[in-house]
């Protein structure tokens, strides 16, 4: 974590609930509006078509800010998920009137494009799919054997809670399945060897290579 000293105190609550969530949008609760900040803030003005402003400043630089009104959230909330984001909902469960410093906050809720079970935020003409592969051609792969698959691909419908596993033989096969499904949210280990693959896909989520080791996955 880079060093909080040179931060107001609230910035540095942010910053730390940010460092838990680094590859996400997290929206930060202040008041009537969730409020994004640095990276996250222009990253939200441009896929949202929202203002970018600054709030104060950090080691002389001015501090990006964009807001939406948490009245409005679940619209912003849709248009994220159906660009491929995934966002952190930070919620203040301390009270204002008692608090010494920042009010305290904490992440109360984690949208992913493919996990998503809230019906305002789902599209009814397609299944909201998340899929993850694996790539069994890299070194890192357990399965290095002549019969192994060169992939292992799993798929859930959250909403029907229907899982399947298929195992593409080839890089044509996993395109194939993949145009057939077009998953709202892809899980890849950081070991895949062509990334060319899925490299246009929206919702892509890079993950540890134990993430796909069979032990952890029975644990999980």
């Amino acid at each position: 974590m880079q060093d909080l000293s040179k931060h107001t105190p609230m910035m540095r609550q942010y910053l730390t609930i940010k460092a838990e969530f680094p590859h996400i949008l997290i929206f930060y609760r202040m008041g009537d509006f969730y409020e994004l900040f640095f990276d996250d803030a222009k990253k939200a003005s441009d896929l949202l078509d929202i203002s970018l402003t600054a709030r104060g400043k950090t080691g002389g630089n001015a501090i990006p800010m964009a807001g939406v009104p948490y009245h409005a959230v679940e619209n912003y909330l849709a248009k994220l998920v159906a660009l491929g984001e995934s966002v952190a909902i930070c919620e203040q469960i301390g009270d204002p009137a008692t608090s010494k410093g920042p009010v305290e906050r904490k992440v109360v809720r984690v949208i992913t494009p493919g996990t998503l079970s809230d019906e305002a935020l789902l599209t009814d003409r397609q299944d909201n799919l998340i899929v993850a592969i694996v790539d069994n051609q890299s070194p890192q792969a357990k399965l290095k054997t002549s019969s192994a698959p060169a992939f292992g691909l799993a798929y859930l419908d959250m909403a029907s809670g229907r899982f399947v596993l298929t195992e593409p033989q080839t890089s044509e096969q996993l395109q194939a399945e993949l145009q057939r499904l077009s998953p709202a949210e892809l899980l890849y280990s950081e070991s895949i060897q062509d990334f060319s693959l899925i490299e246009q896909r929206k919702g892509l989520r890079r993950r540890p290579e134990w993430e796909f080791d069979l032990d952890t996955a029975i644990k999980l």
